[in-house]
């Protein structure tokens, strides 16, 4: 997919078009593959085709990545099915499940949630996700999304309390970045992306960021024997101290940076620093697809110093990226270290 358009006069440009490229005659670095080598703890099932997975492999060789975590919300015949195409490919990838929800409304749906949770474990899941709420519920998981039940939910305690038991990680999505929240209007940063994916609080019983944020903490509080990953920053990218005060609390929690490089590069004097302190709690994941220009990117941002480039075929907004130059010690962290102690 590309973005490139044909050049436009400032009177009939429209925003959704507006595709700069750097004028600055500044160093480039040719990243083609990560420093030291990478466990992604966030991406799902992208190819449709034998041969197209045989190729993301190829990929990964390319690039140093030596382990994929395919996070497939599934449950049932449909994880069954994933489990066995990824798992031909040994440790080069992990095959996470999601939660049954079918029937939740029932009183007995707990007891049948957490059978189905033991039998995807026995088969080979590692841990659980995409679970993924914007506000009006627990709607990735496959067959059966749970409207209106949230991560929080009592219902939900006794599978939680199992993933703890069975060292099963939740990987889980709350919230959407603030501009998605925001008035889509010319005073938004982010309305480029903040309109096409907007929230509606409008809607009857839909959570806003801060209730979200709330209902990640009161599952994490509650079971401290099991392990959480709150992907995309439990997009806070806008204010990384409300992470910060999470990750400060809670031992159990950990986030993934996944698919938030376009929100953070623009800042990335913050990102360093944020990275440093919270080292040891950050896990690297991409859920941008399988290309290899997308890891050429993503390393770019984090290894490099490098300044003002854009990469619009992924990052659809009108911010520059920046690389954060991270040091070899927290590189190792991210990369892998962190994720050995989660998987082991």
């Amino acid at each position: 997919m590309s973005f490139t358009t044909l050049a436009q006069t400032p009177d009939s440009i429209l925003l959704a078009n507006y595709r700069p490229k750097s004028i600055y005659n500044i160093p480039k670095t040719e990243i083609t593959k990560a420093r030291y080598p990478v466990i992604d703890m966030h991406s799902h099932a992208y190819p449709t085709t034998s041969k197209d997975l045989e190729l993301w492999v190829q990929t990964m060789d390319q690039s140093n990545v030596e382990k994929t975590i395919i996070l497939t919300y599934a449950t049932g015949l449909l994880f069954d099915s994933l489990y066995q195409v990824y798992s031909q490919y040994g440790s080069r990838f992990d095959v996470w499940c999601g939660f049954d929800f079918t029937d939740y409304q029932k009183d007995d749906w707990s007891k049948r949630a957490i059978k189905e949770l033991i039998r995807c474990h026995k088969i080979g899941a590692k841990g659980v996700g995409e679970l993924g709420d914007k506000g009006q519920g627990l709607m990735y998981s496959l067959p059966s999304p749970a409207p209106g039940m949230h991560i929080d939910d009592p219902k939900l305690q006794p599978l939680l309390a199992k993933c703890g038991e069975l060292n099963m990680p939740i990987n889980i999505h709350v919230a959407e970045p603030i501009w998605m929240y925001n008035e889509q209007d010319s005073t938004n940063d982010g309305l480029m992306n903040g309109y096409k994916w907007k929230v509606d609080l409008s809607e009857s019983k839909t959570l806003n960021h801060q209730e979200l944020i709330g209902s990640l903490e009161n599952a994490v509080k509650q079971n401290p024997h099991t392990t959480f990953i709150a992907c995309h920053f439990a997009n806070c990218s806008y204010d990384l101290s409300i992470l910060g005060v999470l990750l400060d609390k809670y031992s159990n929690l950990y986030a993934d940076i996944s698919a938030r490089f376009g929100e953070t590069a623009p800042i990335p004097r913050h990102m360093k620093t944020f990275y440093e302190k919270y080292s040891d709690r950050l896990l690297f994941g991409t859920d941008m697809g399988d290309q290899k220009v997308m890891y050429e990117v993503v390393f770019r941002i984090l290894e490099t110093e490098d300044e003002h480039f854009y990469q619009q075929d992924y990052f659809n907004y009108h911010w520059p990226l920046h690389g954060f130059g991270l040091n070899d010690e927290t590189l190792k962290k991210l990369y892998y270290e962190n994720a050995q102690k989660i998987l082991d």
